[in-house]
């Protein structure tokens, strides 16, 4: 039975009520569990899965072939299909969605799932299962998927009865999107996914007793909040990714300029407040900016906005107790306030919601900011950003450097519809100093897990919901090895991303902790047998560039682009000796920064 959009159309518009009246157009029919699903999703409006079939799910694969309003995307490895879905989430803000058969499916799978989890991502992923008759049994291509999932999931599920299977569907976008967002596992066994049940819609509403995270933050504590950041002397704004998943960016600009403060990001919060303004210091943490990081060291009041004090942003603990300070933190998740660092006013609620609350109340009070201790502290804050600690040597006879590759594309790119993915190494770090993101959901990298190989998987999930607007992946020679037969993919569905290989022959951020803490005993960071990108970019279908002079990256870029309907692999051979600066020792504090090859 082909499934029509009109019928979905009409199904998903149906009055409300009931559980049993959900979608009237769907009442008194008997479906198997697989064309359950398939409603289920198309109820939630999903509109693309990338997925990859199997033993187990190929009932669910039939009910796919017998609809036409979700696209199904199939990829060469499941764990890229996890990152697709995982891309695709992070520059719309919907839930991203996977489909995997069971045993080695899943295991395949985990890698982008515990990469979504780190970043708390909303996703759906769908798992088959053998048979429940065989479940404990060793069945061929058998794994517990729930138990493997459970650390690195939001929730998970073993659906044993068919007619369970449309209120879990609904449970689990449920809790993929709201509080804090993350993946959520449905594993569905074979039997379920063939048996036919009476349904009777999908369910309109949805109550969890045991599940109703906060949104609205307390009255009482943003007022005092608020008392103490407008009674600031050096006051600092310091955002992370919960303001880009709270869809937050409009209020925190608006904060911060009735406010007049300072204001960075972490790696995931790049473009929730734009790079371009004076009042932002650039990234922080271990490869922030001078500015950035002494302002956290040295302010009095601290403001953090959906960010997690993680171990690459504060560096030691110890040493960011030294300087005291009063802390204000928001965070939808209460588990994430005072988890590393004290703070001294919590606020439990959406990011949205609670800088909403604070914007209002600042109108309507009397308090203002201390303009001229504000002054002091801008004083301070120019000597610092006058080091101009993102200074690099161009170098000579005409070698690439990496960051001039980085500031071309986003001197040709800073007005244009254009996303940047990257992998994870040096070049991730360059691409989040040298681009200068201005918008959110811009930038989409692997930052808790650090996984490398998202960048080609995150940048064929963008070109599916964003086909106008231009796709860059940054990454090197190492990690682009790790997911490169999807450019497999990139062809089949028509994908034409632009990659951007800085191909320095060494994994490059291994070289560098080498160098600077190992005492240059380069062990195994040195790739001895490269493949030539450019034919192997060809033998899959695209076009390939070699590009080995400085003065070549600019017109290789604009020719590349000019190739609107082309994925493009531009392999970049950059200097291998060079670092990124600067950088923060393991185990040392956020102002003790490494700022060139001099200080190593």
């Amino acid at each position: 039975m082909k499934i029509s959009r009109a019928e979905i159309t009409s199904a998903v518009s149906a009055p409300t009520g009931s559980k049993a009246t959900a979608v009237a157009a769907s009442a008194e029919q008997e479906l198997r569990g697989a064309e359950i699903l398939v409603r289920a999703l198309q109820a939630e409006g999903v509109r693309y899965i990338w997925g990859y079939p199997g033993g187990a799910v190929l009932h669910i694969y039939d009910a796919f072939y017998k609809q036409d309003t979700i696209r199904h995307i199939l990829v060469r490895h499941e764990q890229a299909a996890v990152h697709a879905a995982d891309g695709y989430a992070r520059a719309t803000g919907d839930v991203g969605v996977a489909l995997v058969t069971s045993g080695p499916g899943v295991t395949n799978a985990v890698t982008g799932i515990a990469t979504a989890y780190m970043d708390s991502i909303p996703m759906v992923i769908v798992t088959g299962q053998v048979p429940t008759h065989a479940i404990g049994m060793d069945a061929f291509q058998e794994c517990d998927a729930v138990g493997i999932t459970r650390p690195v999931v939001k929730h998970n599920f073993l659906v044993k009865d068919t007619r369970e299977l449309a209120e879990t569907m609904k449970k689990a976008f449920h809790i993929a999107r709201s509080g804090r967002p993350g993946p959520v596992v449905v594993d569905i066994p074979k039997d379920v996914s063939f048996r036919k049940v009476h349904y009777s819609g999908y369910p309109s509403s949805l109550e969890m007793r045991s599940y109703n995270p906060v949104r609205k933050g307390h009255g009482g504590q943003i007022r005092k909040a608020l008392q103490l950041l407008l009674a600031a002397k050096r006051p600092y704004i310091y955002t992370g990714g919960g303001v880009i998943l709270s869809n937050a960016s409009a209020e925190l600009r608006t904060l911060v300029d009735m406010l007049g403060y300072p204001c960075t990001n972490t790696l995931m919060g790049l473009g929730a407040y734009p790079a371009s303004d004076r009042k932002f210091l650039g990234m922080l943490g271990m490869h922030g900016t001078v500015e950035a990081n002494n302002a956290m060291q040295h302010c009095d009041v601290l403001l953090a906005v959906g960010a997690r004090f993680d171990d690459r942003v504060i560096g030691n603990p110890k040493h960011f107790a030294q300087n005291e300070r009063k802390i204000i933190h928001i965070d939808i998740d209460p588990s994430s306030i005072s988890k590393r660092v004290k703070v001294d006013i919590p606020i439990v609620g959406d990011v949205k919601e609670v800088l909403s609350e604070m914007i209002m109340m600042i109108r309507e009070g009397v308090l203002k900011p201390d303009l001229q201790a504000l002054t002091s502290w801008w004083d301070s804050i120019e000597t610092w950003r006058k080091r101009d600690c993102l200074k690099y040597d161009h170098g000579k006879n005409g070698v690439i450097k990496p960051q001039h590759v980085i500031e071309t594309i986003w001197n040709m790119t800073k007005n244009a519809d254009a996303y940047i993915t990257s992998d994870v190494g040096q070049h991730q770090m360059w691409a989040a100093q040298y681009y200068r993101f201005d918008e959110p959901r811009r930038w989409i990298n692997s930052g808790g897990l650090g996984t490398m190989g998202v960048g080609i998987p995150y940048a064929m999930g963008i070109k599916m919901a964003r086909p106008d607007s231009e796709v860059f992946c940054i990454t090197g020679d190492g990690s682009v090895q790790m997911c490169i037969q999807e450019l497999s993919t990139c062809l089949q569905y028509n994908t034409p991303i632009k990659i951007v290989s800085l191909n320095n022959r060494y994994l490059g951020m291994v070289r560098q902790w080498q160098e600077v803490e190992y005492e240059g005993r380069y062990s195994h960071s040195y790739m001895d047998a490269l493949p030539n990108f450019v034919k192997l970019a060809e033998a899959y279908g695209h076009v390939g560039m070699l590009i080995e002079r400085s003065q070549d990256v600019e017109p290789a870029l604009h020719e590349a682009r000019k190739l609107k309907d082309r994925t493009v692999f531009m392999d970049f051979r950059t200097d291998p000796t060079e670092n990124v600066f600067p950088m923060v020792k393991a185990g040392n504090g956020i102002t003790e920064m490494l700022l060139g090859s001099e200080d190593l």
